[in-house]
């Protein structure tokens, strides 16, 4: 993976295990196109890697609110002409027969030398979109930080591997830990006392022990 972000350039970012919210805008594609994904499968939803096409290109050509346009139209500028569309008359396929070559030509270079101007302007309301959403998100959290050596006890989860099962009696937290190290962005890691590490975790996942 890191040979593959070093020839295509990428920059790679890493998250935290169980924290969805780390990885905001991959997560929530992720839950679309599940959902496009479940119209489109067959009964045994063994085929999702042949109809994984049909549900981009629905997700591609769809009115997106954060953007106010569609992916479709940000890579190429114009919107795509959907099947439909060749079968009932529009100006817009009438007005493109019409054209010769060269006019097709010097009409599509000037569709791409606005695309800049509309992807600033999508990516503007994108950002407005996020805005709202965190400030609605943050009214209703309670930040929480730990120190160095401090007891916390720790949300029973499947990073959590050292408890046993138990019945639906059982506390849902786990420990005490003893915070090892804390990091600049609101993560943890913990050890419990025979030593075994637990993290990096997020911060909303421990709570403070008093002994």
């Amino acid at each position: 993976m890191i040979e593959l972000c070093e020839k295509f350039e990428f920059k790679q970012y890493n998250s935290f295990m169980y924290n969805a919210p780390a990885n905001g805008l991959a997560e929530a594609f992720n839950k679309t196109l599940g959902s496009l994904l479940k119209k489109v499968v067959s009964k045994t939803k063994r085929d999702w890697h042949e109809r994984i096409g049909k549900a981009l290109w629905a997700y591609q050509t769809t009115f997106r609110t954060p953007t106010q346009a569609t992916p479709y139209s940000l890579v190429y500028r114009v919107e795509a002409i959907l099947p439909l569309k060749r079968q009932i008359p529009s100006l817009r396929i009438a007005i493109q027969e019409g054209l010769t070559g060269e006019e097709n030509v010097e009409l599509r270079l000037q569709e791409l030398k606005a695309l800049d101007e509309k992807m600033l302007e999508a990516q503007q309301r994108l950002e407005c979109y996020q805005a709202r959403l965190s400030s609605a998100f943050n009214k209703r959290v309670k930040p929480r930080s730990f120190q160095v050596s401090d007891l916390v006890l720790v949300v029973r989860r499947p990073i959590i591997t050292t408890h046993r099962k138990g019945n639906k009696f059982t506390s849902k937290w786990d420990g005490p830990y003893v915070v090892q190290e804390v990091y600049t962005n609101g993560a943890y890691k913990l050890i419990d006392n025979d030593g075994v590490r637990i993290g990096p975790i997020n911060g909303k996942f421990p709570k403070r022990f008093y002994a």
